[in-house]
């Protein structure tokens, strides 16, 4: 079956408690085994994973079965050991749900039915190779469902290869807007006028979402946010899971009023009473622009939606709106301007920003407790005025020196390793055979022996005259007979043999 619907439009309850009343009856085929699931939920992000599980525990709970999630970015120990406890069903992101079947701690023969939630956006994120080797695995005679707000691009793939006599439920087109929803295009000039329209309607006293298209960019403006008196959260990839989980619990429970997220909280992210959504970076397809949108007026409430743009980007988001249907017109305005203030409200109280602690970097000073301790003894020495016992001039001059501050003898260590680590780079790995020979050439009477291809002989010694008294040889040894070869980076041919260059 093919489901299709507007966001916050209930597709998460609509599967949910179908799925939970077939398994958790005799019509199940199978008994819960470990790692045997016989329900699974693909999604493709953790919160949405998160997000269905949320809603399936109590229907699993009246039926007495287990709910588990499996998603990348967290330590795998606790899925398996859920695994291998058993479970009835599995919520799971594709990446770390096939990690796991390679490992060997879940099978999907016993599976009966699956769901794939945002079908559309697994395939617009890459994971449709992923998920069908997924599927591969579950049973050819179970039931499958597809759901999302739009069914296109690899979903027709998916259709064809893995739903037998489909079945299309949808309660609304395929862009078909929300009508509790308005609307707003603003035009703003500049860069810094766009962040004084941005920071004034994020003041308001509701819950608003701010969407960024980079994650650099989602993590500055709730920094700058915050700074200006107005509380913001950030979620987007680069977080870890404990962090996107205390960011949307402080969301969720009214804590702080603003997130800037980037389009990772786009889709099944679901946060009561969101008055407002601001596109401070317009979206790349009106599908983001759909799903961002979203995030409010959900379960039949109102809510506004308004988008940023500078007059370069006017082409581009016409297109994007009118692929969307979405009629609007646009309006230039300043933060004072009737048409913001009306959005904004009420206006919150200013909260101070928190001091970030300062954490000592050391600077050659040890932190330790020893050190500590010896560090307070020497200063309750030093306001006393005395000296450790049994020392005179000479030990008063060494406990002088010991009591220097060690970021000095820190630096002449440092000094040290520098110089040792120029030295091993500096030596130059020799072979025996090599070594022999210049020990060889050094012990010559006439001096070591000097490499030059050009100079004449095929190799130039001292003269005669520079050799020492008594020497075993008086004229340098006949060169030997070498056959010409050309020289790296000249045309020149050197004869070795006549001791002469030939062009």
């Amino acid at each position: 079956m093919l489901g299709r619907g507007k966001t916050g439009s209930g597709k998460t309850i609509a599967f949910a408690v179908p799925m939970v009343a077939r398994l958790g009856t005799s019509l199940a085929g199978g008994k819960r085994r470990a790692g045997r699931p016989l329900g699974l939920i693909l999604a493709p992000t953790r919160e949405l994973v998160t997000q269905i599980a949320r809603t399936f525990e109590p229907l699993a709970d009246a039926y007495g079965l287990k709910v588990t999630t499996i998603f990348g970015g967290i330590n795998q120990k606790r899925q398996v050991d859920a695994l291998r406890a058993g479970v009835d069903i599995v919520v799971a992101a594709p990446g770390r749900l096939e990690d796991l079947m390679k490992q060997g701690f879940v099978h999907l023969d016993a599976v009966e039915i699956t769901v794939l939630d945002e079908a559309d956006h697994m395939a617009d994120l890459g994971f449709l190779p992923v998920v069908t080797r997924i599927l591969d695995k579950t049973p050819r005679g179970g039931q499958r469902l597809l759901f999302s707000a739009t069914l296109d691009n690899g979903v027709d793939k998916l259709v064809k290869r893995y739903l037998e006599n489909e079945v299309l439920h949808s309660v609304d087109e395929a862009n078909s807007p929300v009508a509790a929803m308005t609307h707003h295009v603003f035009l703003t000039d500049d860069a810094d006028t766009k962040f004084e329209l941005v920071r004034t309607l994020a003041s308001g006293t509701g819950r608003r979402i701010l969407f960024m298209r980079t994650k650099h960019h989602a993590k500055k403006l709730a920094k700058k946010l915050t700074a200006a008196g107005i509380p913001a959260v950030d979620l987007h990839g680069n977080l870890s899971q404990p962090q996107r989980d205390r960011n949307l619990a402080a969301f969720g429970d009214g804590s702080v009023k603003v997130m800037v997220a980037t389009d990772v909280a786009a889709r099944g992210v679901h946060v009561d009473d969101i008055e407002l959504v601001v596109h401070v970076d317009p979206p790349m397809e009106h599908k983001a622009y759909l799903h961002r949108s979203g995030r409010t007026a959900r379960a039949g409430s109102e809510g506004d939606v308004v988008t940023i743009a500078l007059p370069g980007q006017m082409d581009d988001l016409g297109k994007l709106l009118r692929r969307a249907e979405i009629r609007v017109t646009p309006q230039q305005v300043t933060p004072a301007s009737p048409s913001v203030t009306a959005l904004v409200g009420q206006v919150a109280a200013y909260v101070k920003p928190e001091a970030m602690p300062v954490t000592a970097q050391g600077g050659g000073r040890s932190q330790g407790a020893n050190a500590q301790r010896k560090r307070a003894a020497r200063e309750d020495r030093a306001a006393a005025g005395t000296q450790p016992t049994g020392q005179g001039a000479a030990g008063a001059a060494a406990a002088a020196s010991r009591m220097s501050p060690p970021r000095h003898r820190a630096g002449t260590v440092r000094a040290a390793r520098r110089r040792r680590r120029r030295t091993r780079r500096s030596r130059v790995r020799v072979s025996p055979a090599a070594r022999r020979r210049r020990a060889r050439s050094a012990r010559h009477p006439l001096g070591p022996r000097r490499s030059s291809p050009c100079a004449s002989g095929a190799w130039s010694r001292r003269t005669a005259a520079h050799a020492p008294t008594g020497a075993r040889r008086a004229e340098p040894r006949a060169p030997r007979r070498r056959r010409p070869r050309t020289l790296p980076g000249c045309g020149a041919v050197t004869d070795f043999a006549r001791g002469r260059t030939r062009g």
